[in-house]
């Protein structure tokens, strides 16, 4: 389709929107602008299409660059981003607002589209009756968590796509998740009656679930510092909910992070329980060998549908992947495994095949969804096998050892389908160290024959938190691994969002097409000063621990709670919103507080300066409610307590001429697992002598004889 054809669509299309007004100028004059922009290979998502291929409809979040907002561009709903001009608009028209949350690589957000945003009828209604404001949740978790706090109150869980029914002042009056087109019709109409025509009813319930929204988002108050015995407890509350059979908790789904399995081997370290390492082991154990596991590409699916680590959602998201590099470090340090070595290594190539970016940074995640070779959109279907498939691409007797190796059936354990996965029970010492170079061969022919398959969709934004732990995955398998082509990578990702995702010594939250926008969050900060001091770690350039201290000074000023400890989501000059979240819950990513106060005892350490522990310890005790009476609630924040409670090592090693001297000294600390110590590496002279201002432990201390000393 050309851009003449598109340009001359784009007069009919803004106008065309059912049951909405004619946007107005200045709209459509940037809306001319999107379209010429547009590459000729431009294909619209929507099956409203003109005989040439031209959309029917566009909307203003044509104008966005979130992939998310991008993919409801041409719905025939009149969307609007969030922001004031929609509450204006919603004000001055006395109108309730529609507010939709989701994520790009969302099935279930896909499919309210397909059934509700794509129907002309419903949007006709919505548009004439409501003011619609979609956002990616991942862009804005701020507001994600304030109305996600409000449909938690009202049904008593969570979820996305989430659909929230707001009045212009931005109070939430009801909310849901998913609804089936024929329901979402219903509730649309019933609410804008009692909108219209109950205003007292409205005016109850939005007073009721804001006083809710301030009362999830403010931490369980506590009465001092959380005593070791919360670690005790932890791994009673742990031991009581493990599946002795697959490993993770009881029941289904399962959720890789849905288990504290670093706070697990921490435990072990610090009370010799072997239960708890055989525990951690088992459930990393079962992940790997099960569906969840991608066993062609590497990396993790986002859950498991059921109790085996089977059947996953096929979405891939890079915090879950970067998070479980850590894991499976730490598991093979703990353990001696080599195998746990090896599932690392492949998380790492599937993370720099697939979700580098050409600048070095990270992409964000990939679809659930694929197109099956008859152009429809199927869950899973990129990633699952026939026999026959198998058979074309690998040869005849090289697919029967696979398909014995991947339990491969004729019947298929997924619609028709397989989802690879070993169909033996892991050996007792866990994932082997090395395929076989036959299964190996396989596995390689297998990820190019499927890659020539039409792939998920890829969310290509940039998002400074999620980079930050891909920069500590990388860092830390650098020194774990002894591969410094990690560190490298690393380096490279902190040195693009340092350099685009920073203004005015402020970090912004996510970048796209060239643009760095929104003001950053706690755990942007949070997650990218861990991965510098990673780094640091890693590599021994001082610089990477300079800007750690930057960072953690701009949330000193501007969002940490003084009086009270801990730190808020959002920084003291943000927008203002219904609530100001103290994030206190660790899921599927820790809370950026859990990882600031490991920050916080790490530079403690580093500098000598008692200011960083203190600052700790008064988040600490901000959390000691939840942490006494939920401690599995923070199960990040258990590895802050563990670290607080231990003598921290603190390792130094001079060397006389370059790191690589030091390679004796750091060999035995790669498979030792020492996680509560910093480490520096440093050369005599000048070097040292620098360094002393940021780390004064270095101070005087020399390599004896000419040689590394620690």
């Amino acid at each position: 389709m050309c851009l003449a054809l598109l340009a001359g669509a784009l007069q009919i299309a803004p106008d065309a929107l059912p049951g909405a007004p004619p946007l107005t100028r200045p709209v459509v004059q940037k809306l001319k602008g999107a379209w010429s922009a547009q590459p000729p290979s431009y294909k619209p998502r929507t099956r409203h299409l003109r005989p040439d291929g031209s959309p029917l409809y566009t909307n203003r979040l044509f104008l966005e660059s979130s992939p998310y907002l991008l993919q409801h561009a041409h719905n025939p709903v009149n969307w609007y981003p969030w922001g004031s001009e929609a509450f204006e608009t919603a004000r001055k028209l006395g109108r309730p607002v529609l507010l939709s949350v989701g994520y790009s690589t969302c099935h279930w957000c896909h499919v309210m589209e397909e059934e509700s945003f794509e129907d002309v009828e419903i949007a006709r209604y919505l548009n004439a009756n409501y003011i619609a404001i979609k956002v990616d949740r991942e862009e804005r978790p701020d507001v994600d968590a304030i109305y996600m706090s409000a449909v938690q109150a009202l049904t008593g869980s969570g979820g996305w796509p989430m659909t929230v029914w707001l009045t212009p002042d931005r109070k939430p009056f009801f909310g849901g998740t998913y609804f089936p087109p024929a329901d979402f019709r219903n509730v649309l109409g019933k609410l804008k009656s009692a909108y219209t025509a109950q205003p007292d009813r409205i005016a109850a319930s939005t007073a009721e679930l804001t006083r809710a929204i301030e009362q999830s988002l403010a931490p369980r108050a506590g009465t001092g510092l959380p005593q070791p015995n919360v670690l005790r407890d932890a791994f009673g509350a742990t031991q009581s909910r493990f599946d002795s059979t697959n490993g993770g908790p009881r029941g289904a789904p399962k959720f890789p992070s849905s288990l504290a399995l670093r706070f697990l081997l921490r435990y072990h370290r610090r009370t010799g329980d072997r239960q708890a390492l055989d525990m951690a082991a088992l459930t990393l154990e079962k992940m790997a060998a099960g569906g969840i596991y991608d066993q062609v590409g590497g990396g993790f699916h986002r859950y498991s549908t059921d109790a085996r680590w089977l059947v996953p959602h096929f979405e891939k998201m890079l915090y879950d992947n970067a998070l479980l590099v850590v894991m499976y470090l730490e598991a093979y340090q703990a353990t001696g495994r080599a195998g746990f070595a090896r599932i690392a290594r492949e998380i790492l190539r599937y993370l720099e095949r697939d979700m580098t970016s050409p600048d070095g940074a990270f992409y964000s995640a990939t679809d659930a969804d694929s197109l099956t070779p008859a152009g429809k959109r199927e869950e899973g279907y990129f990633f699952t096998w026939t026999p026959a498939e198998i058979e074309t691409a690998l040869g005849s007797a090289r697919a029967q050892s696979f398909n014995a190796h991947y339990g491969v059936t004729r019947e298929g354990n997924f619609q028709s389908r397989n989802i690879l996965r070993v169909a033996e029970a892991p050996a007792a010492s866990g994932p082997a160290a090395a395929l076989p170079p036959d299964l190996e061969r396989s596995r390689e022919i297998l990820y190019a024959a499927r890659d020539t398959r039409p792939r998920p969709l890829r969310d290509e934004k940039i998002l400074t938190a999620w980079n930050g732990l891909a920069i500590s995955a990388f860092a830390q398998a650098a020194l774990v691994l002894g591969d410094p082509r990690y560190a490298a990578r690393a380096s490279r990702a902190a040195d693009f969002l340092l350099r685009n995702l920073r203004r005015n010594g402020r970090l912004l939250r996510s970048y796209k097409n060239g643009k760095a926008q929104h003001d950053a969050y706690l755990d942007d900060y949070a997650f990218l000063i861990a991965g510098l001091l990673d780094l640091y770690e890693s590599t021994g350039e001082p610089r990477w621990l300079q800007e750690a201290v930057s960072l953690d000074r701009v949330l000193e000023q501007h969002f940490e709670d003084a009086n009270n400890g801990g730190f808020f989501a959002t920084s003291d000059d943000h927008e203002r919103l219904l609530a100001r979240e103290k994030p206190g819950y660790d899921s599927a990513e820790p809370s950026g507080n859990s990882v600031e106060i490991t920050n916080l005892l790490r530079l403690a350490e580093f500098s000598t300066d008692e200011r960083y522990r203190r600052r700790a310890e008064r988040a600490l005790r901000a959390f000691d409610g939840t942490l006494t009476k939920s401690p599995l609630a923070l199960s990040e924040m258990l590895l802050a307590v563990d670290f607080y409670f231990d003598t921290p090592k603190e390792i130094v090693i001079v060397t006389a001429q370059s790191r690589a001297d030091a390679e004796p000294l750091l060999a035995p600390l790669r498979t030792t697992f020492l996680p509560n110590r910093i480490l520096t590496v440093v050369n005599q002279g000048e070097p040292l002598n620098s360094l002393a201002k940021l780390v004064p432990l270095v101070e005087s201390k020399v390599a004896e004889k000419g040689k590394a000393t620690a």
